[in-house]
């Protein structure tokens, strides 16, 4: 079975604070991207997992094998599965690569092994796993509340291209929050406008309304990310915005062919580039 793990983006991300839980109070407009991993999955007597196209760790603390071993545990599977991961999001970069094949291998497992679990009980399962694995599990277009586990599912938005740029190093979500806590006066973006234009499919909107309130904190730390801003911007992007995070930058563009032509003005040999579009659960 192949089941295809789409990395996503923040068009809007509002920290409110942090909860009695420990973690943040989030409010994010997220958003399915064409760019994906492929996880193969196939039966097998206990879960085993290998991974191609990244130095990513292939034992038990991978975030896809721990998904499986969640799954099993909870259900009383008595099973296994072979799974082989064909990484192409990058790590440690605001995409969720890691949530989405989790996602994927939950979904995929609950088919190959006839669980019937609905959504519900799956994305129970997922925010167990990880604050973004349920709404990779819905994938499209969602506002996602809470600390991100609380997905509202919103119209498709149009398959507008987008332009991804990653500098070469990573960026540790634990510290970037760490210094967000220690803002005086952090600032928030306005979700009212943008879940406006969302509903309403206007790109323009969304493109004007983009937000992190995350960004100015690792701009701070690593300052070569508003260079990639710039770049991005003088391609032609409508809107640009790092998602998550960081460090990746995305850049918003008309149309795919546009973001296509984009990514031949970003110096490659400097960055990870990829042209990309906005994909919905309603097309392919």
């Amino acid at each position: 079975m192949l089941v295809k793990a789409h990395a996503k983006i923040n068009l809007l991300l509002d920290v409110s604070g942090i909860r009695p839980d420990g973690y943040h109070e989030l409010t994010t407009l997220m958003q399915t991207l064409s760019l994906c991993d492929d996880v193969l999955l196939e039966p097998a007597p206990e879960i085993n997992l290998a991974v191609e196209g990244s130095g990513l760790t292939a034992g038990p603390e991978n975030l896809a094998w721990r998904a499986a071993g969640l799954l099993r545990q909870r259900t009383g599977y008595r099973g296994g599965a072979g799974i082989r991961l064909i990484k192409r999001i990058p790590l440690a970069a605001g995409l969720a690569g890691g949530s989405a094949d989790a996602a994927a291998v939950l979904l995929g497992l609950n088919k190959m092994w006839r669980l019937d679990l609905g959504m519900r009980d799956l994305s129970q399962l997922g925010a167990e796993l990880g604050s973004d694995v349920p709404f990779c599990l819905w994938g499209g277009t969602a506002l996602c509340r809470g600390r991100g586990e609380l997905v509202t599912p919103l119209p498709a938005l149009p398959p507008a291209g987008v332009l991804l740029v990653k500098p070469h190093f990573g960026v540790s979500t634990a510290d970037v929050y760490r210094r967000y806590d220690a803002l005086p006066d952090p600032g928030h973006p306005d979700s009212r406008r943008m879940l406006t234009a969302v509903e309403n499919a206007d790109l323009s909107g969304v493109a004007k309304n983009l937000g992190n309130s995350l960004e100015r904190v690792t701009l701070a730390m690593h300052p070569e990310i508003g260079l990639i801003k710039d770049a991005v911007a003088a391609a032609g992007a409508t809107g640009v915005l790092m998602s998550g995070s960081g460090p990746t930058v995305f850049g918003l563009f008309p149309d795919p062919p546009s973001a296509v032509r984009a990514a031949g003005r970003i110096k490659k040999d400097e960055y990870w580039v990829r042209a990309c579009r906005i994909y919905g659960r309603n097309y392919g």
